[in-house]
Parts: C-alpha cells; structure tokens; sequence
C-alpha cells in the first residue's frame, strides 16, 4: 500500500507528520479523529489501514481489485476525509456527519 493508492480519493486529504519514535495505533486514531473534527462535528471512522503491519478494516476479500479493498469500501460509503499520518504509516477513512 502506498500514498498513491488515494491519490483518486475525492475527499478531503489532510497528511499530517509525526516525529514521534514510539508511535502507535491508538494514539494515531486519536490524532486522526482530532484532524477529523477539524472538517466536521461528528466524523464516522469506515476503514483505516496500519502501514507497520499491513492490517486493515474492514477485512474484506472478494475478487480482484486494482485499489485496497479499504479503501473501496469506505469511498462506496460516502467517505470524504482521508488522514494520512507519516506518509501511509497510518491511514483512516471517515464520513463527516455534521
């Protein structure tokens, strides 16, 4: 998974860099939905992918795709902002609500 897989995402896109050694995914989320609100009062989170790992939500496999599945599954739900934290290490999909 690279950067350039949202580069057809047609949402907002807010890249933020952390210098923090000891990132993790917790505290990425939270930082992520913080940016979030900056766009909208109430966020929905619909997928997100973790870069150290490989791990994503939703875990969906059907057929072949030339996208992350995670991606299509957000975008197919009306998502509109992406947060991408140091460049894929962290990236979440949501839906601005209000």
């Amino acid at each position: 998974m690279t950067s350039d897989d949202l580069r057809h995402f047609w949402g907002n896109h807010i890249k933020i860099q952390i210098d923090e050694k000891d990132l993790d995914f917790v505290k990425a989320k939270d930082i992520a939905k913080e940016n979030a609100r900056e766009l909208a009062t109430d966020p929905m989170l619909l997928s997100w992918y973790n870069g150290k790992t490989g791990e994503y939500f939703p875990k969906l496999e059907c057929g072949t795709w030339d996208r992350p599945v995670w991606i299509i599954f957000a975008e197919s739900r009306g998502a509109d902002i992406a947060i991408n934290i140091n460049d894929g290490e962290y990236i979440f999909l949501y839906l601005s609500l209000i």
